[in-house]
């Protein structure tokens, strides 16, 4: 008996687990970094998710002036992306010269060797 309701319990939680790693249709994702909610699109100035940081929850923005470190001169080292959709990011103001980009629910370290100046979802 007690056999029973010990596998019964495992096969109750292991249920449960399942139905937990299933989003809805266009549900965004946990994030990424523990600095940076669900829904915002973050860049760092250290690698790690670590140093300043900036957030977003607007799905673009032309320009990151608004950014201290980015307004003091100094590059991204890493990047979240804690949104529902795909971030294409730009060295230059109004989407000019594209680096890179990073999917839905992803991040990490950059190159670091240039800011991000504007976003946008791909």
């Amino acid at each position: 008996m007690r056999r029973s309701l010990t596998t019964l319990a495992m096969v109750s939680v292991t249920g449960l687990a399942a139905i937990g790693l299933a989003l809805p249709a266009g549900a965004a994702p946990a994030p990424v970094a523990p600095n940076c909610d669900t829904g915002y699109f973050c860049i760092f100035s250290g690698p790690d998710y670590t140093g300043e940081r900036c957030v977003w929850a607007s799905a673009s923005r032309p320009d990151t002036v608004g950014c201290g470190f980015i307004r003091a001169g100094r590059n991204v080292l890493s990047v979240a992306n804690s949104t529902g959709h795909r971030k294409q990011y730009y060295k230059g103001v109004s989407y000019q010269e594209r680096v890179g980009s990073t999917a839905a629910g992803e991040g990490g370290n950059l190159a670091g060797t240039y800011q991000i100046r504007s976003f946008r979802p791909q």
